[in-house]
């Protein structure tokens, strides 16, 4: 393996957290904001890109390419210098689950949303994937751009919810919610395709494409996306909330204990 070796245990249900096991001078790479603890003898080293760049250029380019992702420009380095296993423990930044991918067992390529990207073997590369389709990228959910895991290591990626996991045979076609899509392998082919119907449009209140996913390959669905989360907090924190049972209206409100 090019990729450092990691040992690894999920803690918890809903707010789960990953602690990675580290032999001596072995590294983890972690997104900025995800630590939550660790034990004596690690060092934190914060760095460029994700830490694979050796020329200062590199590593700019790492880091434009991070930023495009909408991620953080630096990337965080847990190196055990101890010579005794050491811990290390990154938390999920919402409820949801994490999601530990052995890229060696992936075809060494996950592509998986922009923010989803939890921490890694050191070595992982941490990129960005294009999708060449004009339709995909500008109906798709996650843009032109989407994130891309590439080694022979443990990644782990975060959703929001529960997580199912699907493996597609040739030719199993599956569509899915955009927002819903955690990751899939890069030997999935992904496209869009339009819901149909004006009432089916208008009032359907699930959005006018879909992702399309066509096997083989794994697929990775999340069904709570973070978007979908905050844009209900949003609706109740406005004022603009459905009215429980529409006939009584505001009332409903009132016999809930809620205000008006």
């Amino acid at each position: 393996m090019n990729n450092h070796e990691i040992d690894y245990k999920l803690f918890g249900e809903e707010m789960q957290c990953v602690e990675i096991e580290l032999d001596p001078q072995e590294a983890v790479i972690a997104e900025p904001g995800s630590f939550m603890m660790m034990t004596d003898g690690i060092q934190m080293q914060t760095l460029f890109g994700d830490g694979n760049e050796t020329g200062f250029m590199s590593k700019l380019f790492s880091a434009g390419k991070r930023l495009l992702t909408g991620e953080n420009l630096f990337m965080t380095v847990y190196t055990n210098n101890s010579q005794q296993k050491r811990q290390v423990t990154f938390a999920a930044p919402y409820a949801g689950k994490i999601i530990p991918l052995d890229l060696s067992a992936l075809g060494t390529k996950v592509i998986c949303q922009k923010d989803s990207f939890l921490c890694a073997a050191k070595g992982v590369a941490v990129g960005i994937e294009f999708q060449k389709k004009l339709g995909t990228g500008l109906f798709g959910g996650e843009g032109f751009i989407m994130q891309k895991l590439e080694g022979d290591g443990m990644a782990f990626v975060h959703s929001g919810g529960h997580v199912i996991e699907k493996t597609l045979q040739p030719g199993e076609i599956l569509k899915i919610d955009t927002g819903c899509i955690v990751a899939f392998t890069s030997d999935v082919n992904y496209d869009i395709q339009f819901v149909g119907g004006i009432k089916n449009t208008l009032f359907g209140g699930e959005g006018v494409f879909y992702a399309v996913l066509r096997g083989p390959g794994k697929v990775w669905i999340q069904t709570l996306p973070i978007s979908r989360l905050a844009g209900r907090i949003l609706s109740y924190g406005s004022g603009n909330r459905k009215e429980e049972g529409s006939i009584l209206g505001g009332l409903g409100n009132l016999l809930d204990g809620d205000r008006i």
